[in-house]
């Protein structure tokens, strides 16, 4: 039965929230502008030679008659305002400017570092992790690409653009400057919530679960030295039976020698000790990043040891190809959905049933929002997750730092990933107020048509193009990583369209669990009935989707496992923990050992609801996040509200 009392004071009320209070974490207080976010970005694909360009960069931020179209082309100002610290964007405390950048500003970034020193047939790539939204990157003067797309990493090979030297006007601009020194120009644009382009959670002037928008560079900049036939992409598949298939991408023709070998703990390869590698010839040449090939190598390794939440073994990888090194890691796994002893679908792990005990992760920080202010503060959320019973971190609504993928890997944590959201403004009625009092709607909405698309704000084709493409492009990204237990395709509605279609492109290049529709508006696909209860009894609802509408390839038996892939967002509020004087949350509590009660109990019920066939259980939210204060922690990270640790 629905609790209307509760759902009536959640809904969201027009107010100002005032100014953000200066809320340092402890990483934050302590960082220094010389030392930011240094370690390697791409653990699982590292090179000897690379250097982290993170710090004090200038900025600028121009007003554009027409930012949308003059982004691509526009010339860097003369002047630049101050100075930025790397890769906090302008919003942030911790960037030292705290500006918004709006939808008709261009966002322009400029710094000078050393140059590499390239032997011949070296190449330099400049890596930026991730950029919101839309960006060109001149080096020496030189434009040496653009890249549309605010939460994936990219690459731009600088080589050419260095041999020009450091332009005579940066010279004499820069005092310390060298002439083998090089510069990095960036002009960024960015529409926020007045475009359709994938924006999570990022609206201008954000209220409730909506927080502030951001702009710029908001992961680690770095460069790295490549031989001219270097590896690009690898893809790493190792089962829990030993078997590893390892496949790379190299930027040739394929004719250099290459192997996929195990390390041992001295450094040594000792991959044929362990057995017999097969090498396959070259499958494909060609692709958009020039002449490519791709090579493939199949490893078996006995006794090995598995990869679990208990136990997250990992096994080192050394990748060659000619004279290209790459370390890397795997862990050996399996998982997939399967049917328990009583027939009830269940999420397995190495085989077996597990509970998939849950917090949502929106990975916000008081000082950094989207940016972590330091590696050890992702390390403190996973080891606080998993300290307070939990075994998956669904990151919500937000692909994260690379790195934060490394830790869950090597700690134990599963990661239930979501795809980005974005789309036109979303109606409040079609998804939030309408699912909220009428149930029945969840099963009663086909969103494979125009007149669909429009209703839950997907009707820009460019918005849906680059969903799809995103989509895509993160599971590539996040593939290799034995953390990631499954995908999550569209939440609660927003920007969702032809869920069943999107679920057989997914099912098409990967076998992880797929939680197609998050929330409500089922369309009978994927493995789970995914729902939100925040203001009902929480129980296991019946399936109603036809076993075959739900039977593929993969859910052979047509029957999914259910989740209640959120609930609780529970509130209290810290005194002197809060970016804001206004809160916001599903149910509020004066008394802190009353809602430490409150979630205890709401989390001891969920977790009974594996008798009735529960499979996932995900509650909101692991950190309090701007105005929302349902965490179990604070947003600075320096109360454990649950626990009471920090107060």
């Amino acid at each position: 039965m629905l609790d209307v009392k509760r759902a009536l004071s959640s809904a969201p009320k027009e107010h100002e929230k005032g100014a953000a209070k200066a809320l340092l974490t402890p990483w934050g207080e302590s960082l220094s502008p010389g030392w930011v976010l240094q370690e390697h970005p791409r653990p699982q694909f590292a090179r000897e030679r690379y250097k982290v360009l993170n710090g004090l960069w200038e900025y600028a931020i121009v007003r554009s008659g027409d930012a949308r179209s003059e982004w691509r082309a526009a010339e860097a100002p003369d002047d630049f305002e101050g100075r930025i610290l790397v890769p906090f964007t302008p919003k942030t405390l911790l960037s030292g400017v705290e500006r918004q950048v709006m939808p008709d500003d261009l966002l322009w970034y400029r710094c000078v570092f050393e140059a590499p020193k390239l032997q011949a047939g070296e190449r330099c790539v400049l890596h930026f992790q991730a950029v919101d939204w839309a960006c060109a990157c001149y080096v020496n003067g030189v434009r040496v690409g653009e890249h549309v797309g605010g939460y994936l990493p990219f690459s731009f090979d600088i080589t050419e653009a260095l041999a020009k030297g450091l332009p005579a006007k940066a010279l004499a601009r820069d005092e310390d400057a060298a002439a083998s020194d090089f510069e990095i120009a960036l002009c960024v644009f960015d529409p926020s919530d007045v475009g359709t382009q994938l924006r999570g959670k990022q609206k201008l002037g954000g209220t409730g679960i909506w927080y502030e928008a951001q702009a710029g560079i908001w992961q680690t900049v770095w460069y790295e030295v490549v031989p001219e036939a270097h590896i690009r992409a690898v893809r790493i598949d190792a089962d829990m039976h030993g078997n590893l298939q390892g496949s790379m991408d190299v930027s040739d023709d394929g004719s250099q020698p290459f192997g996929v070998y195990l390390v041992d703990e001295t450094g040594c390869d000792v991959a044929f000790e362990y057995g017999s590698a097969l090498i396959e010839p070259v499958d494909r040449v060609g692709g958009d990043e020039g002449e490519l090939a791709t090579r493939t190598a199949f490893l078996y390794v006995p006794d090995v040891h598995v990869w679990d939440v208990d136990d997250p073994y990992l096994y080192k990888l050394r990748l060659t190809y000619g004279s290209d090194v790459v370390e890397s890691y795997c862990g050996f796994r399996s998982i997939g959905m399967d049917e328990d002893e009583r027939g009830i679908k269940r999420f397995c792990l190495n085989g077996r049933p597990l509970l998939l005990k849950g917090i949502l992760d929106q990975g916000y920080w008081s000082d950094g929002l989207m940016t972590a202010p330091a590696d050890d503060a992702l390390v403190f959320d996973i080891e606080t997750t998993k300290a307070l019973g939990f075994n998956v971190m669904r990151k919500h609504i937000k692909v994260e730092s690379e790195r934060w993928y490394y830790h869950c890997d090597r700690l134990g944590m599963l990661v239930w990933q979501d795809m980005v959201s974005g789309g036109g403004a979303y109606g409040a009625w079609q998804t939030s107020y309408k699912p909220t009092a009428l149930r029945w709607s969840w099963s009663h909405f086909d969103d494979a048509t125009p007149k669909q698309y429009a209703k839950l704000a997907a009707g820009d084709a460019a918005y849906r193009r680059e969903w799809e493409q995103t989509c895509l492009g993160t599971v590539e990204h996040l593939r290799n990583h034995p953390c990631v237990a499954g995908w999550t395709l569209f939440n609660e509605a927003w920007g969702q369209f032809e869920a069943r279609r999107m679920t057989a492109l997914v099912r098409s290049v990967d076998a992880r669990p797929i939680d197609a529709v998050s929330g409500w508006y089922d369309q009978s696909c994927g493995d789970f009935l995914s729902v939100h209860n925040y203001f009902r009894d929480l129980v296991v609802w019946p399936d109603h989707a036809k076993v075959e509408e739900v039977r593929d390839a993969v859910n052979r038996s047509g029957t999914r496992a259910f989740s209640l892939s959120e609930f609780g967002g529970l509130t209290y509020a810290v005194l002197g923990h809060c970016m804001y004087e206004g809160s916001y949350g599903y149910a509020g509590f004066d008394d802190l050992g009353q809602w430490q009660a409150g979630v205890r109990a709401n989390l001891a019920r969920a977790e009974e609801l594996w008798e009735e066939g529960l499979s996932c259980l995900v509650y909101t939210q692991l950190s309090d996040v701007e105005e929302e204060v349902n965490g179990l922690l604070t947003a600075d990270r320096r109360v454990i509200k649950l626990t009471g640790e920090g107060l």
